[in-house]
């Protein structure tokens, strides 16, 4: 008897089968494996794939970041950024390539999550707020990966979505027997994503469930939900899931704080929709 569940786990994790995913990054997820690998060395490899340098290159001048115009280099953007923030910026922009005419909003979505967890850990003081905006920018990039490698089941899972009217999550489950949380993880373990990327990916629904980076499922399940209800981009249903009242609390959010974080949300986010990363 067929096992489904793991023939469709072989064929999202061919992902390295992508046009749009460079050859470059297998290099560069090696030689972080290298303690001795220099952040130089890592740049040059990046650097000779010169349409990439320039895709990773306006990613990080943009609004998301806030050094527009100021990093020209991809050794000055690893120097300042690190290379965790580079390799996500890697894969969302190649994965992101492929995106369909139909799934145009989520992207919107998912740069708007990525600016407001910037923000939510800005104001909160958090260590690496970079880190947290790349962990919102890839928080549905399952949902890229099924679409691409998976195309019937997507329209499978669309179907009951809008037949029952339950959440998108919901209709994955139901559909593959997972959601894209767990494609999430399983591509972050495929990548050698960091840990803290992995549980905010694997865990922004269930953010209780990181065991070691809570604050970073939690920021991101915090900014998840806020997109939504901002109605920014099209995440792939238009219910809100419900914000996590000890989410809220464990990162010391008060409600004068969230006030503040939207105020500023609101200031940036016209800016950073009229970023496209291509």
């Amino acid at each position: 008897m067929r096992d489904l569940r793991t023939e469709r786990k072989g064929k999202i994790l061919s992902v390295d089968n992508l046009p749009t995913l460079p050859p470059v990054l297998d290099e560069v997820t090696k030689m972080i494996e290298d303690e001795n690998t220099s952040p130089k060395q890592i740049a040059d490899v990046i650097s000779k794939d010169q349409v990439l340098s320039a895709k990773v290159l306006k990613m990080v001048n943009s609004p998301v970041y806030g050094f527009p115009g100021r990093i020209t280099t991809i050794h000055h953007a690893l120097v300042l950024l690190g290379i965790n923030v580079i390799r996500g910026i890697i894969i969302s922009t190649a994965v992101f390539d492929v995106i369909t005419s139909s799934m145009v909003g989520l992207w919107e979505h998912s740069l708007c999550t990525s600016t407001i967890s910037k923000i939510i850990a800005e104001q909160i003081n958090l260590k690496d707020p970079e880190e947290y905006a790349i962990a919102g920018l890839l928080h549905d990039l399952g949902k890229v990966i099924i679409a691409i490698q998976l195309p019937e089941e997507k329209k499978e899972i669309e179907e009951v979505q809008k037949k029952e009217d339950i959440s998108y999550l919901e209709a994955e489950k139901k559909i593959l027997g997972f959601g894209h949380d767990r494609v999430n993880a399983w591509l972050c373990d495929h990548w050698k994503l960091p840990l803290p990327t992995k549980e905010a990916l694997a865990y922004h629904h269930n953010p209780s469930l990181a065991k070691f980076y809570p604050d970073f499922a939690n920021v991101v399940h915090v900014a998840d939900c806020i997109s939504k209800v901002l109605e920014v981009g099209f995440s792939g249903d238009e219910i809100v899931p419900l914000l996590q009242k000890k989410s809220f609390l464990s990162l010391g959010l008060t409600f004068k704080k969230l006030a503040k974080i939207m105020d500023q949300v609101l200031e940036n986010i016209i800016e950073v929709l009229t970023f496209i990363p291509k």
